[in-house]
């Protein structure tokens, strides 16, 4: 059993072409990402929920398969979308590989230090303590593998399956802990804070390793949680936890990660999230093999237009920068600063001559602007 695109293996040839030019700074435009879910008249979609992991796990693979396979027929993809199927167990689902509970809610998971039963306090155990390990039977973990094994070999090269959202070193490490306790630990016990990071980021990669040999098998690139494509390894690697933290603790703690994971990729993207880690943009900026920077302001925050100057030090360093905008946002960034190095998510449904008409005067604002900088 197949999947009924409305995606051609053309459409396939432009998205390969241009998103490997976009990655080689060789593309003159900003890639531009529009999807719209059309389902056919008098067609009531199942149920598919933005989190895989609120589906039970004792539900078939093929079952699960079926539910997102019903939303992936029906979307309609514009621009430089493809299909792409994200497999959501919340992010940072590498700590419950580590023994995490995880616990699922209608619109998010949260992980819980380990011990004890649901809703009731976590036992914790000294810093020293705590040694992580591969758990080849977690549940969680072989749960991932299923769908993701099963998601390829039903899809083939017409989706892009996702890698899972595995989380950043310290993201982990404080579904661990708890983020109270990992913040005291940085203080009280940075040496064993350090060996734990350490350890993570060599189980993130096997993990990635892992999933990436199943992955790879499909011939359609990688794609994270974010709306980006490469025909190699890629990843949005992050670290939320660092909006806690200054940046000489940003250097020894995550770092070192950053730098681990980008070696092992050809096309690490960072999750910037929120301004409390704009102190740590030039570190960022520093790491040779971090090929981009995404942009999120935060809840509350003004949008993406709004921090220009911000965005124009991302592409001044020598990053690529992905964003989700408004179509308003997206027109008023590349009148301002160009289309040249940006991914822009446009977070709105539009009909196909809508998509069309926007993407001619996002295209013309953007060859006028590089125009005026040639001059």
């Amino acid at each position: 059993m197949g999947i009924n695109l409305h995606f051609t293996e053309q459409d396939w040839e432009r998205i390969e072409r241009d998103w490997t030019a976009w990655w080689a700074g060789e593309l003159d435009r900003p890639l531009v990402i529009i999807e719209n879910l059309q389902p056919p008249p008098g067609v009531t979609l199942p149920e598919a929920p933005d989190f895989t992991s609120n589906l039970p796990l004792e539900m078939p693979a093929d079952e699960v398969i079926d539910r997102y396979q019903a939303h992936l027929e029906a979307k309609r993809f514009y621009g430089d979308a493809w299909p792409k199927w994200w497999l959501n167990f919340g992010p940072g689902i590498a700590a419950g590989f580590l023994g995490a509970r995880v616990q699922c809610a209608p619109d998010t998971v949260w992980f819980a230090c380990p011990g004890g039963q649901a809703g009731e306090p976590a036992r914790q155990v000294n810093i020293q303590d705590l040694h992580l390990a591969y758990d080849a039977d977690n549940i969680w973990w072989r749960r991932i593998q299923e769908l993701t094994r099963r998601a390829v070999e039903r899809w083939g090269n017409q989706v892009t399956v996702s890698h899972t959202d595995l989380g950043g070193n310290l993201d982990i490490l404080a579904s661990l802990r708890t983020t109270q306790q990992l913040l005291l630990d940085l203080y009280d016990a940075p040496d064993e804070v350090e060996r734990l990071v350490g350890e993570i980021t060599r189980l993130w990669i096997r993990y990635y390793d892992e999933l990436y040999a199943i992955i790879r098998k499909a011939g359609r690139g990688t794609t994270p949680w974010a709306a980006i494509w490469s025909p190699g390894r890629c990843y949005m690697l992050q670290s939320d936890f660092a909006y806690m933290i200054s940046p000489p603790m940003f250097e020894r703690f995550v770092l070192p990660d950053l730098a681990a994971c980008c070696d092992v990729l050809d096309h690490g993207f960072y999750h910037l999230d929120g301004k409390g880690e704009i102190p740590h943009l030039d570190m960022l900026l520093s790491l040779k093999r971090l090929r981009g920077i995404q942009w999120i302001p935060g809840d509350g925050a003004p949008p993406p237009e709004k921090w220009l100057p911000l965005l124009k030090r991302i592409r001044e360093g020598g990053k690529l920068c992905q964003l989700y905008v408004t179509p308003q946002g997206a027109q008023a960034i590349v009148r301002e600063l160009g289309g040249r190095g940006f991914a822009l998510d446009i977070q709105q449904q539009m009909s196909r001559n809508e998509a069309e008409d926007f993407l001619r005067a996002l295209h013309r604002s953007a060859s006028d602007k590089d125009r005026v900088s040639q001059r």
